[in-house]
């Protein structure tokens, strides 16, 4: 079942979203229908890739605080990284 569907949206970026669709052959709708499926299929949260995990949680303050590290944690990190 189809429904209509309106949407507001800038002028300039209706028009670049209408040559889109003549550039690639399809209708505006086909093409936002196309966009849309592509939403329901991409994963709410994508993993990490490999070298952000592996930093991740390397800058947590010391003692357990929840706070953001300080010039004092770094000067730590430093020192400890060198010994």
């Amino acid at each position: 079942m189809q429904t209509k569907l309106t949407l507001r949206l800038d002028a300039h970026l209706i028009e670049q979203a209408k040559e889109q669709a003549r550039l690639s052959g399809k209708s505006l709708s086909q093409l936002v229908a196309d966009y849309f499926v592509q939403l329901g299929e991409a994963p709410l949260q994508q993993p990490l890739p490999p070298v952000i995990r592996a930093l991740k949680g390397a800058l947590k303050g010391s003692a357990g605080r929840q706070d953001m590290p300080d010039e004092q944690d770094y000067r730590r990190h430093l020192e400890d990284k060198h010994r």
